[in-house]
C-alpha cells in the first residue's frame, strides 16, 4: 500500500506504507546513528514528532522486550529509506511493521532519506503529515500551515504520580519530563534509592521526600512551555545537589535567568563531539534536542559553561559557580549512542557525598 509524506512547503514525497493505517502530523526532523532505533522511536523527547532516520536499512535486527526507553512511544511516525520485513536477532520477538501496527504508528519506506534530510538541513524542522495516498497534497499542506503543533508535550509524557524504585544507597529524586529509561537505570546501578516524581511536582512536595539529590530529565519540547519547573528549580537549588540532563539542562539555565533559542533542525544522534573546557577531553556523545541555551544570556548568570559541542560551538554543559548543580545537553545514559559520558553519574553521586559531608560538618560546628 502507498503513503505520502507531504511537508507544510509543498514537498512532497510517496513511499510504501507500513505499520499502521492512520494518518499522522507532526514535526519532522532527522536522526544519524547507524543503530538504536527501538531506542529512538521509544525515546519519549521524539513526543508529537516524525523521525526521519538517515541509516538506509532499518528493522534489520527486530523489535525486542529489553531495549525500549519507555513502555509506550510517543513518536507520531517514522520515515525510513527500508524497513527490513524478516529480521534476524536471537532477541528479536516482532518486526518493526509488526510492533509499529501494535502501537498505532505509522511509517514510510522507499523514500529518498538524504534528500529530505538534505531539505531540513537547508530549510530547517518543518511541519509534516504522513497521509493515505488518496488525498490531495494541497488539502494537506494548507492543513499542515493552519495547524499549532502541540506544547504540552512534557505533559503528556511524564508519569502522572510518584513511585520508587528502590535501592539502599543515597535517595534521588528523579523529575520526569519524559524520563528515558536509561537514566532510571544508570541511578538503580549505582544503588540510589530513586522516587519518580511527575513533571509538575513543587519544590515544597520534593523536598519533604528529604532527597540526598535531585536528577532533572529529558523530555520533548520548548523549555519555556514548563514554567512551572523553572520555578521549582529556583525553589530547590541551594538546598540539595542538582543533575540536569537535556531538557533538564535547559530548564536549570532558565531558572537562573538565562535564555534558551530553537536551534534551526537540532541535534539528533550519537555521534555528536563535546568538550570538556576542564580537561580539555572530547566525548562522543548521543543527543536529542532542538533547543539550547544561548551563551550570550549567561553573562551575568551565577553560570559558567562546562563544555561545548564541537560541530557548532553551543552550549554543552552547565555548572553553577555557588550551588552544587551541574547539567549537560546531551545524554550520558546513551541508549543509544557511545558511553564516553557516563562517569557523569559518578560524579553526581561524589557531589552528593561531598554536599552530604559538608553538612555533617556545620552540623558538629554548630554544636560546638
Amino acid at each position: 500500500m502507498k503513503r505520502q509524506l507531504i511537508l507544510e512547503d509543498g514537498t512532497v514525497f510517496v513511499g510504501e506504507a507500513f505499520g499502521a493505517n492512520v494518518d499522522r502530523m507532526g514535526e519532522v526532523v532527522f536522526n544519524t546513528g547507524m543503530t538504536g532505533y527501538q531506542e529512538v522511536l521509544s525515546d519519549p523527547s521524539y513526543c508529537g514528532q516524525i523521525v526521519t532516520l538517515t541509516y538506509p536499512l532499518i528493522g534489520n535486527y527486530g523489535i525486542n522486550r529489553d531495549d525500549f526507553e519507555s513502555i509506550n512511544p510517543a513518536i507520531s511516525g517514522f520515515i525510513v529509506k527500508e524497513v527490513a520485513d524478516f529480521p534476524s536477532n536471537w532477541r528479536s520477538e516482532f518486526s518493526v511493521d509488526d510492533y509499529f501496527k501494535m502501537k498505532g504508528i505509522p511509517g514510510i519506506s522507499g523514500i529518498d532519506t538524504r534528500k529530505l534530510t538534505k531539505i531540513i538541513r537547508k530549510h530547517g524542522t518543518l511541519k509534516g503529515a504522513l497521509a493515505n495516498i488518496e488525498q490531495h497534497p494541497d488539502t494537506v499542506i494548507e492543513s499542515l500551515r493552519a495547524t499549532v503543533l502541540c506544547t504540552d508535550q512534557v505533559k503528556k509524557v511524564s508519569t502522572k504520580r510518584a513511585y520508587p524504585s528502590p535501592g539502599r544507597g543515597r535517595r534521588v529524586v528523579l523529575v520526569d519530563f519524559g524520563m528515558k529509561h536509561g537514566i532510571l537505570r544508570e541511578l538503580n546501578k549505582r544503588d540510589c534509592d530513586v522516587v519518580v516524581v511527575p513533571y509538575n511536582t513543587t519544590a515544597e512536595d520534593i523536598l519533604n521526600l528529604s532527597p540526598d539529590g535531585i536528577m532533572l530529565s529529558n523530555g520533548p519540547g520548548d523549555p519555556k512551555d514548563v514554567p512551572q519547573a523553572i520555578d521549582m528549580i529556583r525553589g530547590i537549588q541551594g538546598k540539595v545537589p542538582i543533575f540536569g540532563i537535556c531538557l533538564g539542562h535547559q530548564l536549570f539555565a532558565l531558572a537562573n535567568h538565562a535564555n534558551t533559542f530553537r536551534l534551526k533542525f537540532g541535534h539528533r544522534g550519537s555521534n555528536h563531539p563535546v568538550k570538556d573546557l576542564a580537561t580539555g577531553k572530547i566525548a562522543i556523545t548521543s543527543q536529542n534536542h532542538g533547543y539550547a541555551v544561548e551563551e550570550a544570556s549567561l553573562k551575568g548568570t551565577q553560570l559558567e559553561i562546562t563544555h561545548i559541542a564541537l560541530n557548532d560551538g553551543t552550549v554543552e554543559g552547565l555548572r553553577h559557580k555557588e550551588y552544587p548543580a551541574f547539567t549537560v545537553q546531551y545524554h550520558p545514559e546513551a541508549s543509544p549512542g557511545p558511553e564516553d559520558a557516563n562517569g557523569l553519574f559518578d560524579q553526581f553521586i561524589a557531589m552528593i557525598e561531598r554536599s552530604k559531608a559538608e553538612g555533617e560538618i556545620q552540623c558538629q560546628n554548630v554544636q560546638i
